[in-house]
């Protein structure tokens, strides 16, 4: 009788093992759906987002200006496409760009033009700089701020085409051009462009590539170090460079490809637009380690340019970006050497006007 048993029971194990394995392949294929659902449900979410910031955009900065929001194209990218045949692969891919124009300008005369390129390793522009653009409205400059690639809110497939350091560069530049070759009243001798964080490293690329078309930059807390970024973050931020649809690789398998996207050791590139950087010493989210480095790789390379590294001011990553009066006071030395070398017809000289480019229409 035991020998029966044993083998009825070791007959079963097989069965057992059959039906356990299906039913973890299909607790997998589950799980599988429940995560992909979940992620595409992300990127709707940040959509609806994205379009009630738009809204706010007109509640915050309505009064001053015009917004208008304008869809252009940047350079062709084949690395999202598994087919490189596939209808479509060579054509330029399209973009959202914020245009702020200040209300009550002569549309018959010349103004000056700030590019304004969004932080954020997917980031996006939103009304967290609504009282940043108040002041250039103030100063009567033009802004145009793009949702280069790789920008949240328009979708998995906006997102998925990120190129960190790379083509986002040129659909910058694109922006550029396309407000200097479409708009009139943008004087194409007095274009500057602006950017923090991420935003930074956008804008010290911009003026590396292109030395010829922006008259002056101004980088805050820039990503400036890709490589020794990659050394102090977690494995979780990491994981965004190295995904498959972005770069591919981790800094080991490829640290030339890292250096090439970081502005600390493409300095030999830098020619003569004038440049301030701001960086500050408790900075929670670029260490000022990477400034430092840039800062030191402009001097090797005997580059002129202007820097101020600021002590523990309070905010930390956003010390210049905040409306505190540190904050503002910081932002008003960048609006002064802006001016130098755009000449709005009305440049901000004192707190007063920062104060009344806040709250006076």
């Amino acid at each position: 009788m035991k020998k029966i048993t044993l083998t009825l029971f070791l007959s079963v194990i097989p069965l057992l093992l059959v039906i356990g394995q299906t039913e973890l392949r299909d607790v997998k294929d589950s799980i599988d759906k429940i995560q992909k659902y979940t992620d595409n449900l992300d990127h709707r979410l940040d959509v609806l987002q994205k379009k009630i910031d738009d809204v706010i955009w007109y509640n915050r900065v309505g009064d001053v200006a015009f917004i208008d929001k304008i869809y252009i194209t940047g350079p062709p990218s084949e690395k999202n496409f598994k087919n490189k045949t596939a209808m479509g692969v060579k054509n330029p891919i399209k973009f959202w760009n914020y245009v702020f124009i200040p209300k009550g300008i002569d549309l018959s005369k010349k103004y000056p033009l700030i590019v304004f390129p969004h932080g954020g390793v997917h980031g996006d522009f939103t009304t967290y700089y609504a009282h940043i653009i108040k002041e250039l409205m103030y100063q009567q400059y033009i802004v145009i701020a793009p949702e280069y690639r790789g920008s949240t809110g328009y979708g998995k497939a906006q997102y998925e085409r990120i190129d960190y350091g790379g083509l986002e560069i040129e659909d910058v530049y694109s922006a550029r051009n396309h407000m200097v070759e479409n708009y009139d009243f943008v004087d194409e001798d007095r274009v500057g462009i602006i950017g923090w964080s991420h935003g930074g490293l956008i804008t010290l690329m911009n003026i590396f590539d292109h030395p010829n078309d922006y008259k002056v930059a101004f980088a805050g807390v820039p990503v400036s170090d890709l490589i020794a970024r990659m050394g102090y973050y977690t494995d979780d931020y990491r994981a965004l460079y190295s995904a498959d649809y972005h770069i591919g690789k981790t800094a080991y398998e490829d640290v030339e490809e890292y250096k090439r996207r970081s502005p600390a050791w493409n300095t030999e590139k830098f020619q003569n637009t004038p440049l301030l950087i701001h960086t500050n010493t408790n900075d929670d989210d670029v260490n000022v380690l990477e400034v430092e480095h840039l800062i030191k790789s402009l001097k090797a390379d005997g580059k002129k340019f202007e820097y101020e590294i600021f002590k523990d001011i309070p905010g930390g990553h956003s010390f210049d970006r905040i409306d505190t009066k540190v904050g503002r006071e910081i932002r008003l030395k960048i609006w002064k050497f802006l001016a130098k070398y755009l000449s709005p017809n009305k440049p901000i000289k004192n707190m007063d006007q920062m104060f009344k480019a806040a709250y006076i229409k």
